[in-house]
């Protein structure tokens, strides 16, 4: 009579027992998201159980965020939540994109530096991929001994971003990104690129402080080592002319001083600005870069092409080129030639 009793109810514990492991697979072992496409979660410091959840609901299917609630509200995770970017995708289990949150486990960020004109544009864009806040970055930008940490200065920390893609974390700290940026600055001066900048007397600031001109000249990277000769060729001139050195006169730089990008012309006016920026009123380069350059325009710089002109001028067909010419007298041809097609065309 027992043994039929127990015969009897084994089914039924089997059923209990294949319900119970198909529901933990269900909450705990399935994927976290039916989503093909990865998506990610951003915990910051001041994300408690309750704001992580809320974070989850969104990406995670809604079976995974029971379950993900259970582990949570079951563990120490409360207690020690880790920032991070977290990514969710259907080829992780609920309990496995857990112990990631649970361990720190997170995704880098894929970070490109902009080629942008100062750093407070560059604050702004590296806090919309970054825990950083802009103003942070801004004060340590501004922060004369932070950048004498770096062996730069408030006006040529812009050299030490090279605008290249690196992979790091969301929630870096201030210090070991700008320790990760000078890493990645160091490599990029290898022996090669150093001993190119030797053969030019340049130092790596100057070769970036160059560049930056030449990048704000032109976006034709085929026509940048012609201009970075021209510019070369300014720089150290000595002749009955300029017998202490020709001005760099880069109209570039005017409009960095100004703070006026959008400038289409230069006037005589615009050449008094009292700035160590204005390169017709001092001579040599700029105390800085005037945008943190691209590569190409570093190179450009390394590799520049050797002529014999110190002028040049947009091109009157607006094709984004330049006529170069050796002596002034060419200079006022190619300018009379850009300064008709821009009156043409109504441009002040």
């Amino acid at each position: 009579m027992e043994l039929k009793f127990k015969q009897k109810y084994i089914p039924v514990t089997l059923l209990c027992i294949l319900l119970l492991i198909g529901m933990g697979y269900y909450y705990f072992f399935s994927p976290v998201t039916s989503n093909p496409q990865s998506q990610y979660v951003y915990i910051d410091d001041d994300d408690d159980a309750d704001s992580v959840i809320f974070k989850l609901k969104p990406v995670c299917s809604s079976h995974s965020v029971s379950g993900l609630c259970l582990l949570i509200r079951h563990s120490s995770y409360p207690e020690k939540i880790r920032t991070g970017r977290y990514e969710v995708s259907n080829s992780i289990s609920t309990f496995a994109f857990f112990r990631r949150l649970k361990n720190g486990m997170q995704t880098p960020v894929s970070l490109t530096i902009p080629s942008v004109r100062t750093m407070e544009r560059l604050a702004s864009e590296l806090s919309r991929r970054l825990m950083l806040d802009s103003i942070t970055l801004i004060q340590a930008f501004c922060n004369e001994e932070i950048c004498q940490k770096y062996d730069y200065d408030t006006l040529t920390l812009a050299c030490m971003f090279i605008p290249n893609t690196y992979d790091v974390y969301w929630n870096v700290t201030l210090e070991k990104f700008l320790d990760r940026m000078q890493k990645e600055s160091n490599r990029f001066w290898n022996e090669e690129r150093k001993g190119k900048a030797a053969s030019l007397k340049l130092s790596p600031v100057e070769v970036i402080t160059l560049a930056s001109i030449i990048d704000e000249e032109t976006a034709n990277d085929k026509e940048k080592p012609m201009i970075a000769g021209m510019y070369y060729n300014r720089l150290t001139l000595r002749n009955k002319e300029y017998p202490n050195g020709m001005p760099l006169q880069a109209d570039p730089t005017v409009k960095y001083a100004w703070k006026q990008f959008e400038l289409k012309r230069i006037y005589n006016k615009l050449l008094s600005i009292n700035s160590p920026f204005n390169t017709y009123r001092n001579m040599g380069l700029p105390p800085g870069p005037i945008r943190i350059p691209t590569v190409a325009g570093i190179d450009a710089v390394l590799n520049l092409v050797h002529h014999n002109y110190i002028y040049m001028c947009a091109k009157e067909d607006f094709s984004g080129t330049h006529n170069f010419a050796a002596t002034y007298k060419e200079h006022l041809q190619n300018a009379k030639r850009y300064t008709e097609a821009l009156n043409q065309r109504g441009i002040q």
